[in-house]
C-alpha cells in the first residue's frame, strides 16, 4: 500500500516542470522509506532533512511505551489484591499514596507530564513527578533521556557538536537497558545523515504537521467525507 502512495505521489509531482523541481534545495521529512522515495524521484538536488519532530516523538512513545507497562502491572497487581481479599472475606482497601492517588492512577494521571519539560510542570504535576519517580526510577531515566535528545535540538547549533551529542546521548541508550530506547537508538542510527542536516538550517515541517492535525479533526468532526470536491471547498473556505 505504500508502495502505491509513493508511486502515486511521484506521478502528482511529476506534472510540476523538472526544472522547477530541481530548483529545491532542502525538503523536511519523517522516517518513512515511502517519503525517501519520493523525495529521491521528485527533488533529485534537494537535501534531505529528517524532521526533528518525529525523531523527538519517537522518545515519547519510549517514555509512554514504559509507562503503560508498569500501569498494566499494576492493574494485575490490584486484581490479583482483590481477589485476595475476596478469598479472604475483606472488603478490599486500595493502598493510597501521599497525593491521594493509587498506583494505577498515578500512572494514568502522569501521561501528560512526561510530554513536558519539567520547568512547565504544573504544582500538582511536580508532587505527581516526584512520587512517580521515586516509585519508577527507570521511568525516570527514560524521561531524561528524552527531554536530553530535545536539548540537543534546541541548544545546539552546529552540525559537528550535534554528531558528538547525538554519540554520547546513544551511550547513555546502551547503559540505561531500557529496551524500548534501543528501537529508537538504531532508528536515529539508520537516520542518523538526514537527521544531522537538520542542524544546517534548523528546518522542520512543524507548520504543515499542524495545519494537516487540523484537516484531520475536521474531516472527524464532519464523520467522513462523501463528496470530495465539497468537503474540499469547505476546507478552503475555512481555511484559505
Amino acid at each position: 500500500m505504500l508502495q502505491w502512495l509513493a508511486e502515486d505521489v511521484i506521478k502528482v509531482l511529476e506534472k510540476i516542470p523538472f526544472r522547477a523541481r530541481s530548483l529545491v534545495q532542502e525538503v523536511t521529512m519523517d522516517m518513512a522509506p515511502s517519503m525517501m522515495k519520493i523525495i529521491m524521484s521528485s527533488f533529485p538536488s534537494a537535501i534531505r532533512v529528517t524532521d526533528r519532530f518525529h525523531v523527538q516523538q519517537l522518545a515519547f512513545d519510549a517514555v509512554q511505551e514504559l509507562r503503560i507497562k508498569y500501569r498494566w502491572e499494576a492493574i494485575e497487581e490490584e486484581n490479583q489484591q482483590i481477589i485476595k481479599s475476596k478469598n479472604e472475606q475483606m472488603t478490599y482497601q486500595p493502598e493510597l499514596l501521599s497525593n491521594g492517588n493509587t498506583t494505577k492512577q498515578l500512572l494514568v494521571r502522569s501521561r501528560y507530564l512526561l510530554f513536558k519539560s519539567s520547568s512547565k510542570w504544573t504544582h500538582s504535576q511536580k508532587l505527581r513527578a516526584e512520587i512517580l519517580f521515586e516509585i519508577y526510577s527507570k521511568l525516570k531515566d527514560a524521561y531524561d533521556l528524552a527531554m536530553s535528545l530535545g536539548n540537543i535540538f534546541k541548544k545546539t547549533n552546529d552540525k559537528g557538536v550535534a554528531f558528538t551529542r547525538l554519540a554520547q546521548w546513544y551511550d547513555k541508550i546502551d547503559k540505561s537497558g531500557i529496551e524500548s530506547f534501543g528501537t529508537v537508538a538504531r532508528s536515529i542510527q539508520l537516520n542518523y545523515l538526514t537527521i544531522l542536516n537538520f542542524f544546517n538550517n534548523r528546518s522542520t515541517n512543524a507548520a504543515t504537521e499542524s495545519f494537516n492535525t487540523k484537516i484531520k479533526v475536521f474531516r472527524a468532526s464532519s464523520r467522513g467525507v462523501r463528496d470530495v470536491n465539497f468537503f474540499l471547498y469547505r476546507l478552503a473556505k475555512i481555511y484559505a
